[in-house]
């Protein structure tokens, strides 16, 4: 099927504008072309409006919430009302808090720091390094990757069955998968833990750029999400959610702004009072920039339509899948199967290549950036491959000889098989033509191969420049 997109299709609505979206870049070949960016699950470029507001906003630069003067106060407006665009996006609850992050790994991180010291924590073993790592000072329990969404409730329920009834505990969930862009079922997974005793927070990261995220109406205690991933600029995130967890805890960073009063004791101490309110974990001068930035990223998706811009992104979804199974070489991963509903993430691999080598190529040949490696989702796509944990595979290209190729997923001569995918990722901000190009590039280079030759160098995948066309 022609990956060729109708334009009766194409009038769902027309791709949001970015930054970066004239940029050129040369190719190994010769000549040059438009940048095709579809590695939008590591950072989604900025939209224009975003960007349009943060540079009007620019000239008005002040401290928040102490400064007596009119451009301080002007930003502390600023700064709380982007507080409550946010909360309004994510249909926070009148009591939720929302906290500014630097990413959803420090969102993340700051809930860890703030649940009881006897706290259970459910985790697939499915999620992104960011909601797997960070509960290192409670019980974790990590639960195996369900194979459809059912099992996923299922291997929940029966963990927390087993789990000390009296005890808390938390559940960690993501609501789309950053390999696979399959959807989680989140709804069911907060009702099974709440039936069950326990809390649970959603990691938004790559959900809440492709899909309404409403804490209400999932029924989920807290959602965390990044800036960079909802077409903002880097250095912002989001925590949003229930308060006490949040108000009980010591502060995740002491200083200036958590602190409502500090005194000197007459033994030569120090009492503090804290705040209860957000700002008791955002300590320091805030990145007013960044959550501006996240706010106006809100208001913009909003007023985009998410209706349609979740159905154009189906399109494009549609398009790439089918036009990845035109190619028998190319196997998809995914864990519910080919069915399962998904945002514009997809994983790949491709026999008889080193993905590493094929991501090379796609931007070297093409200007195509996609990415590979691991996604700092390991144990996932080493569930996906089938592999051993011990087999070698990291995240970015596999160590080499220096001026060799890395090695290839099937090795001819009989050697370990390296572990790494290809992943290509899109969303409001893609054009047709981006996707129309990496799927004819797919095609080529399993078909014809790669028309120059590489290495490896500072463990990435190059063109090797000293050498002439294969």
């Amino acid at each position: 099927m022609s990956v060729v997109i109708a334009a009766a299709e194409r009038s769902i609505c027309s791709p949001l504008p970015v930054l970066g979206k004239d940029v050129t870049v040369p190719l190994v070949t010769g000549g040059e072309v438009t940048y095709a960016a579809l590695d939008y699950a590591a950072s989604a470029p900025a939209l224009q409006r975003v960007w349009d507001d943060v540079a009007a906003y620019a000239p008005y630069y002040g401290s928040v919430h102490r400064g007596a003067g009119y451009l301080s106060q002007l930003s502390t407006d600023l700064f709380e009302n982007s507080r409550k665009a946010v909360a309004e996006f994510l249909g926070c609850r009148a009591e939720d808090q929302v906290i500014f992050t630097r990413s959803t790994t420090d969102s993340l991180n700051l809930l860890a720091a703030a649940v009881p010291a006897d706290c259970q924590v459910f985790v697939y073993e499915t999620e992104h390094h960011a909601s797997l790592l960070p509960w290192r000072d409670a019980r974790v329990t990590y639960l195996n990757a369900p194979r459809t969404p059912a099992q996923a409730v299922e291997t929940l329920e029966r963990a927390l069955a087993d789990r000390d009834p009296y005890g808390p505990a938390l559940v960690c969930v993501t609501g789309a998968s950053n390999v696979t862009g399959e959807l989680w079922p989140v709804k069911e997974l907060a009702a099974a833990a709440h039936a069950h005793g326990a809390r649970i927070v959603l990691d938004a990261a790559q959900l809440a750029p492709h899909h309404p995220v409403d804490i209400d109406e999932l029924d989920v205690d807290w959602v965390a999400f990044s800036g960079h991933k909802l077409y903002a600029p880097f250095g912002s995130g989001v925590l949003a959610g229930r308060a006490d967890w949040l108000q009980d805890a010591e502060p995740y960073l002491a200083g200036g702004g958590a602190s409502r009063k500090v005194a000197r004791r007459t033994d030569g101490g120090v009492d503090v009072e804290w705040h209860s309110t957000a700002a008791r974990h955002e300590a320091g001068s805030p990145n007013v920039i960044g959550v501006y930035s996240i706010a106006s990223a809100c208001k913009a998706l909003t007023a985009a339509g998410f209706d349609r811009l979740v159905a154009r992104e189906q399109q494009l979804v549609t398009r790439v899948r089918e036009g990845l199974a035109e190619v028998p070489q190319v196997k998809v991963l995914s864990l519910f199967g080919d069915d399962a509903p998904r945002v514009g993430v997809i994983s790949f691999v491709v026999e008889g290549w080193n993905s590493s080598h094929f991501a090379a190529a796609l931007s070297a040949e093409y200007g195509i950036g996609v990415r590979d490696g691991l996604f700092c989702a390991h144990p996932l796509v080493r569930t996906l491959l089938g592999s051993d944990p011990q087999d070698p595979g990291e995240c970015g290209a596999p160590e080499a000889e220096p001026g060799e190729l890395p090695q290839s997923r099937t090795d001819s001569t009989g050697g370990t098989p390296l572990l790494n995918a290809i992943r290509v990722s899109f969303g409001a901000g893609t054009p047709d033509e981006h996707i129309e190009r990496f799927v004819r590039a797919v095609k080529e280079l399993v078909s014809e191969g790669a028309q120059w030759k590489y290495r490896t160098e500072d463990g990435r995948c190059v063109p090797d420049r000293g050498t002439a066309q294969v």
